[in-house]
């Protein structure tokens, strides 16, 4: 063990010894630990970032967009408004089947 990490061990003891670590919310609680078997190893550290920052892939994106144009067509009073609501809709739909599309190729020229 080199000298740092002896340093950050007898620290980590002493406050341990102190008490520091009694009150600390969560405490005696089981830790949340998050399923990160399906992501490979080296993007891991990536997602937890991405993740924690709150960014949504692309399709996902698309998906709430496409729910909440759902919502809007069926508060719509104006039939005017629901028809460019039901337009966008559908090129909406149109995108992400087209995005779907490209992964799904692009995972089957992965596997042969």
């Amino acid at each position: 063990m080199d000298i740092i990490a002896r340093i950050a061990e007898g620290k980590i003891r002493e406050a341990m010894e102190n008490g520091e670590f009694d009150n600390l919310p969560g405490s005696g609680k089981p830790l949340q630990l998050e399923d990160l078997s399906r992501i490979p190893e080296e993007y891991r550290a990536a997602y937890i970032v991405l993740k924690n920052a709150g960014f949504l892939p692309e399709e996902l994106q698309i998906k709430k967009e496409i729910y909440a144009l759902r919502q809007l067509i069926n508060a719509c009073s104006s039939d005017d408004e629901k028809d460019l609501l039901k337009k966008e809709l559908l090129e909406m739909d149109l995108k992400y089947n087209l995005l779907l599309e490209r992964k799904f190729r692009g995972i089957r020229k992965f596997y042969k």
